[in-house]
């Protein structure tokens, strides 16, 4: 294929043709090389990527691996892929082809990731990510280019999936907590939809007044709010299920009526929280100074209103439904939170025999 040199610029040009995976023909320009065998090798590699064959580089591979996943993915969640490819797997395997990585190239890799960097080490969960991410990979030169196996998966995983201990606030907890921040009307009522409803922090920070109905008392999630590359990003929320409409009890709906009214010149589209999730982090970490109770994540109001409900008797299929649990089996992570029903199993058992007994 043509490869030829510009005299004005002093620059090599390379023109290539293809056949796409659909069977057109295809033809391409790329300039600008400063020398030929820059350009050839380029020529190489696209032919390569082209056909799909495993025989070009790591790096060239997740040129396709983005193609085929970028479009897919929830612009948040490639965005912290794309942040581990780029600074985790791709120093290490860039100039490698893909058909050489071996299992044990993986075994290497893992023992410098868990050696971490400058001091600093990863945390198990973390190194779980990293590894299946990398896995993911090779995973999908598996299943669509052909390659014969994925070297991550013979290797098996580092790290572990369980990061730390579930925590949460009681009712009073939140209470001294919601009485300390309330000098700060956007930052209580942040909160109290938190607390109250469960929802995640990205579904708060992208309610609009829309999306509340006063007359049913109710609060509808359909969206969730991102800052990406610092711009303000609504995608949908996190999961299927995650699409829901919530019930608020009544003094949630009238703090939430006169917020909205608060908001000056507000449209029903317009974002009610126009705060970002550092601000709340400040103000969780100022309201645990001043109230004393214990130190938790934002998430963990999820988790404090989950145990809330648990608290309160309602079954883990209606907590599900209401928090937008993707799987009932996210909910029976909470199992140790539920009451034991051994005894009260037991004294109905017996109480059935006593009268079987008196009508005999």
């Amino acid at each position: 294929m043509p490869v030829y040199k510009d005299e004005k610029n002093k620059t090599w040009t390379v023109i290539y043709r293809f056949t796409d995976w659909k069977g057109n023909r295809k033809q391409s320009t790329k300039r600008g090389f400063k020398t030929k065998r820059e350009a050839l090798a380029w020529e190489q590699n696209q032919l390569k990527m082209k056909k799909a064959e495993l025989e070009m580089t790591f790096d060239d591979f997740i040129g396709l691996y983005i193609a085929d996943k970028k479009k897919r993915i929830k612009e948040n969640t490639w965005s912290t892929k794309e942040h581990i490819i780029r600074t985790k797997i791709l120093p290490y395997f860039s100039k490698r082809k893909l058909s050489d990585i071996k299992p044990k190239d993986i075994i290497a890799w893992q023992n410098e990731m868990m050696q971490g960097k400058d001091g600093t080490l990863y945390s198990p969960v973390y190194l779980k990510t990293i590894h299946n991410q990398l896995s993911a990979i090779f995973n999908h030169a598996v299943r669509f280019y052909g390659l014969r196996e994925n070297p991550a998966a013979k290797v098996g995983s580092m790290g572990k999936k369980k990061s730390r201990e579930m925590l949460f606030w009681t009712k009073e907890e939140y209470l001294k907590f919601a009485e300390a921040i309330m000098d700060k009307p956007i930052s209580f009522y942040a909160f109290e939809m938190l607390y109250w409803t469960g929802i995640r922090e990205g579904e708060l920070l992208a309610l609009t007044p829309a999306d509340f109905d006063f007359v049913k008392k109710t609060v509808t999630i359909n969206k969730s709010y991102q800052r990406i590359h610092k711009e303000d990003i609504i995608t949908d929320p996190k999961t299927e299920k995650s699409n829901r409409t919530i019930k608020m009890p009544d003094f949630l709906a009238e703090e939430m009526k006169d917020f909205i009214r608060q908001l000056y010149g507000i449209s029903s589209s317009d974002r009610m929280f126009q705060v970002t999730k550092h601000f709340l982090h400040h103000e969780m970490e100022r309201g645990t100074q001043l109230s004393g109770v214990k130190r938790i994540r934002i998430h963990d109001l999820r988790h404090s209103h989950v145990s809330l409900l648990i608290e309160m008797g309602y079954s883990a299929v209606a907590i599900a439904e209401r928090v937008g649990h993707e799987s009932i089996d996210i909910t029976y992570r909470y199992a140790h939170m539920f009451p034991s029903t051994q005894d009260d199993m037991a004294n109905k058992l017996n109480n059935l025999r006593k009268d079987n007994k008196d009508v005999n």
